[in-house]
């Protein structure tokens, strides 16, 4: 009887084990589906994000008698303004997150058409910028983003919280001017290449590993064939061309710099890469933003690419692993606070 029971209550685990991860996939999908359910461009007033946060806290510290100031205050303002027209300057702000691939770049092309439709030579574009680098042709395909931008003689600002080296560099070197954090990142005015190579493993085991091209430098370098030196000195050829091709990109946008000093592939915080010319002045985006709210009309403008099912379900997995995560190492870390 015993037996039985034992044997009924594995049974009962594995059901409710299923179950659950089936509600689980069911509410991560429906997630998903509710996160990314649409495709299109977003415009944000970030005058009145401002002003909605400052009255929340004067609601927060003031009296009831200066809260109904500051209330009459307010709608006056409103008032007048709604009566007048606003002659204020535009500021259109783009975020710009990057990656290997450089992949935000198919919202970026989609930003920067909306925003040259109706933008003119008194506005400007604000990224705030945020990329270590990657892949050459997707990050000069988003660094061509920003030159239409500056052809059309719109003013572009470029600011740099984190980190805007290497590809992220060659976007931020297109501005008008760069701001940067004291200890963001920059430079890295560089290219890099690097490959695993398995013959002699592949050899070890009796693998052989053929590979068939027409024209002498199809391949250079491979991963599984025997390198040589002649494969190796045509790879350093093609790097040492994409790097005359990024120092020229620089020189264009930034003439001043010595080139032979800042190109070798070193980057730099925010007050050595201010002393070297790699940025124009030392502000962090919360305080350009903070000193445009009274004299411009700030938007934030944003493309939202609508992602596949798969991959929507795979960011939600990973936030979720994220956010666990975390949740892990803040209690491991309250748990060695002195009581």
């Amino acid at each position: 009887m015993a037996e039985f029971f034992a044997e009924y209550g594995l049974f009962l685990l594995k059901v409710i084990t299923i179950v659950v991860g089936i509600v689980v996939v069911i509410a991560v999908a429906a997630a998903a589906g509710r996160k990314a359910s649409h495709e299109g461009l977003e415009v944000e007033d970030l005058n009145n994000r401002y002003k909605t946060l400052s009255d929340a806290l004067l609601k927060a510290v003031s009296t009831k008698e200066e809260r109904k100031k500051a209330a009459k205050a307010r709608k006056k303002e409103e008032k007048a303004e709604s009566k007048t027209p606003s002659t204020k300057p535009r500021s259109f702000v783009v975020d710009f997150k990057g990656d290997l691939k450089a992949s935000a770049v198919s919202s970026l092309r989609e930003e920067v058409s909306a925003i040259l439709d109706v933008a003119t030579s008194d506005d400007e574009v604000i990224v705030r910028l945020e990329n270590h680098g990657g892949i050459v042709h997707e990050h000069g395909l988003a660094a061509s983003q920003l030159a239409r931008i500056r052809d059309r003689d719109i003013s572009l600002v470029v600011c740099v919280d984190k980190v805007a080296a290497s590809g992220g560099y060659l976007m931020a070197c297109v501005a008008s001017k760069i701001y940067a954090a004291p200890f963001a990142i920059l430079g890295s005015i560089g290219v890099l290449a690097q490959i695993p190579n398995f013959n002699r493993m592949l050899d070890s085991h009796g693998v052989d590993f053929e590979q068939i091209t027409a024209g002498k430098y199809k391949r250079s370098v491979t991963m599984f064939g025997k390198n040589t030196d002649e494969d190796r000195a045509k790879l350093k050829e093609e790097l040492e061309d994409v790097h005359v091709l990024f120092k020229d990109a620089v020189a264009k946008y930034r003439p001043d710099l010595d080139l032979d000093k800042i190109a070798t592939g070193e980057h730099w915080y925010g007050t050595r890469a201010l002393e070297l010319g790699l940025a124009d002045e030392l502000k962090t985006s919360d305080e350009l933003l903070g000193a445009r709210v009274s004299s411009h009309d700030l938007y934030h403008v944003s493309y939202k690419v609508k992602q596949p099912l798969q991959k929507r379900l795979m960011a939600n997995v990973e936030s979720a692993i994220e956010r666990a995560d975390a949740a892990g190492w803040r209690r491991k870390f309250e748990s060695r606070l002195p009581r």
